[in-house]
């Protein structure tokens, strides 16, 4: 097995349990939001959380795997490194702008379920 296959090997070990993680952890998390954001209805809240997991994991790994091939292959120990830090590198960027994305339509949910509350709120009777 030459260098750049063992690149390969290391980069699919780390980026896609790397994705898991963060995915799982926004799924975990940001149950609370979505309850929040769908006025306590447990169950519509836990489809959309499954469904917005599913595609974090169809855009992150499907990035993963189409960043395999490219780059200039290592030839050497420094370069393998070098070529492993890159690629790492990006999938990390990439996860945490999708971090930052979901975090961003949560909060946004969020503050439109609570604007709605309270406009159904009747003003008091004097």
């Amino acid at each position: 097995m030459n260098i750049t296959e063992k690149c390969y090997i290391i980069y699919l070990l780390l980026g896609v349990p790397l994705t898991v993680w963060v995915g799982q952890t926004l799924h975990r998390n940001g149950r609370v939001f979505l309850i929040e954001a769908f006025h306590g209805n447990d169950d519509m809240a836990d489809s959309v959380n499954h469904l917005l997991l599913v595609g974090f994991y169809l855009i992150n790994v499907g990035y993963v795997l189409l960043g395999l091939p490219l780059g200039t292959k290592p030839e050497t120990v420094q370069t393998a490194f070098e070529f492993l830090a890159t690629k790492l590198g990006l999938v990390l960027l990439v996860l945490g702008a999708m971090h930052f994305f979901n975090m961003f339509n949560f909060d946004k949910m969020r503050k439109k379920a609570r604007h709605s509350e309270a406009a159904a709120v009747p003003p008091p009777v004097r």
